[in-house]
């Protein structure tokens, strides 16, 4: 099951195939913020899990601590303290963020060794690659690869736009 931020209903979907640990998802995850901020009820905002384990080490850890912490409902909660830290993203410290949001350590220490969990992950994983992900950041915008800029006034300019034509 997909996390879904927003309207789930909004004319804009935008799928967000990302890494906790690259340093281009951590440079695009303040240009969504504020592009949700801007776009509002307009926009839907999709992340899948793409762990890129080769290069980021901790990448599948954090996004294994993300499903878990989506266990207590809060998964946008972890998402964010997760890329707010992620230079930082050892066992010990994911547990302290698990513990900073409010989350049960005891289940989140038990979660985050579920094999399911895990699965989840790879299979968001798999959809990518079968989707055409060779990399991260990669965005979809209503189903569609997205190969622009995504900095900020460039996608936030794409987003409105598609927005203002579904609407005319």
């Amino acid at each position: 099951m997909d996390h879904i931020q927003g309207n789930a209903d909004a004319m804009i979907e935008l799928v967000e195939y990302g890494d906790y640990q690259c340093p281009h998802c951590g440079h695009a995850y303040p240009i969504i913020k504020d592009i949700q901020e801007k776009l509002g009820d307009k926009l839907k905002l999709v992340f899948r899990n793409f762990p890129l384990q080769e290069i980021h080490p901790s990448a599948l850890d954090a996004a294994i601590a993300s499903e878990a912490a989506a266990l207590q409902n809060k998964f946008w909660e972890m998402h964010d303290i997760i890329f707010e830290n992620q230079r930082n993203l050892t066992a010990r410290n994911l547990l302290g963020m698990a513990k900073t949001i409010g989350l049960d350590p005891a289940k989140f220490s038990a979660d985050i060794h579920s094999a399911d969990l895990k699965e989840k992950v790879l299979t968001d994983f798999e959809s990518g690659i079968r989707s055409g992900v060779n990399g991260t950041p990669t965005f979809y915008i209503n189903g569609s690869k997205y190969a622009g800029s995504w900095e900020e006034g460039v996608l936030l300019e794409k987003l409105t736009a598609l927005y203002e034509q579904n609407v005319v």
